[in-house]
């Protein structure tokens, strides 16, 4: 349950108890009205006059019903009275229940905190083909008490190159972690199993395989978890960028076919223009075949201004300079 829909419930719980105890109120105030015979004899004075001897037995009758009402709306009183207080105590107890709860949880968190110093991981770089989390955990657990496992799958590019080679087509692993409860077990399981057979049965697919395993000192499960988060993190990352780039691809591609559209309607819409301003020449000439006289129109043009003609200028002869200069 979402803090919004369980507020919607605390908030209906509380106008039911404010409802229920308006109501208890008010029937309060009815058992609580006086019933002084003062109040009958200002109501009905003239009466008391015509009464006759049977009288006396209808004002016990009267009294005796107005009792009984009482007595019914006083036990309806205590019955809503009751209601409230069991709702009011299944409220406590419910909150007293989440209370403890959350405490439990912030004390196993504590101490699961402090046991996480203690704990120890090693590190396998290869994990035998057909070897799941399962049997893994079966043979190890033999050395020492495990607490977590962590297998990598494989590449899906090999995996789909191995189901149509026809190999194997279940899941395989490339790599592993193993988390054991206490660190010199780790230590001991990783010194004496490195480089070593499997073993077991000798009817075992694993049983020729060899250990290749490590003890990773100052290595912590939060670690794994923020690394395998990161890569998550790169994927989803790297996948948003692949599909905003295919997106304005898309984008682009119907932004240029609406484009072409919108040409394609324009040059329709020119043609059937041109179309329509054919046809009324073509319709203008008469049943008889004459066309109409066409209207010419002239207009007077002007005369071009011509430039004027230079006339070539006289040149002295070479004599007659030679002998001015060469005189003086």
């Amino acid at each position: 349950m979402s803090s919004a829909e369980g507020a919607m419930v605390g908030a209906d719980d509380k106008r039911k108890k404010k409802i229920k105890k308006k109501n208890v109120a008010m029937m309060l105030q009815e058992t609580s009205e006086p019933d002084d015979n003062n109040e009958l004899n200002d109501a009905v004075p003239h009466e008391e006059h015509n009464l006759d001897t049977n009288g006396g037995q209808g004002n016990g009758e009267l009294k005796d019903s107005r009792k009984n009402r009482k007595t019914i709306s006083d036990e309806e009183a205590a019955e809503t009275a009751g209601i409230i207080l069991q709702d009011e105590s299944s409220a406590e107890i419910k909150e007293k229940k989440i209370a403890e709860k959350k405490k439990k949880r912030k004390e196993r968190l504590l101490k699961e905190a402090s046991q996480a110093d203690k704990r120890g991981i090693c590190y396998l770089s290869r994990i035998p083909p057909h070897m799941d989390h399962v049997k893994l955990r079966q043979i190890l657990s033999q050395h020492g008490e495990i607490k977590r496992i962590y297998l990598a799958p494989e590449d899906p590019a090999a995996q789909i190159k191995r189901k149509r080679g026809g190999g194997f087509r279940g899941q395989e692993f490339s790599e592993g972690w193993v988390e054991f409860t206490k660190k010199t077990v780790v230590k001991r399981v990783a010194k004496m199993l490195n480089g070593e057979q499997i073993g077991g049965r000798k009817r075992s697919q694993w049983y020729y395989d060899l250990w290749n395993i490590k003890y990773l000192s100052k290595f912590k499960w939060d670690d794994l978890t923020e690394e395998i988060a990161h890569k998550n993190a790169i994927r989803e990352q790297k996948l948003a960028m692949e599909l905003s780039a295919a997106t304005r691809e898309r984008d682009f591609y119907l932004s240029k076919v609406e484009q072409s559209r919108a040409l394609a309607a324009m040059e329709e819409r020119h043609k059937k223009k041109q179309k329509v301003g054919e046809d009324p020449g073509e319709n203008s000439q008469g049943p008889a075949g004459q066309s109409a006289p066409k209207v010419i129109c002239q207009f007077q043009q002007k005369r071009p201004v011509m430039e004027p003609t230079k006339e070539p200028k006289s040149r002295l002869s070479r004599d007659l300079l030679a002998g001015v200069f060469g005189a003086s």
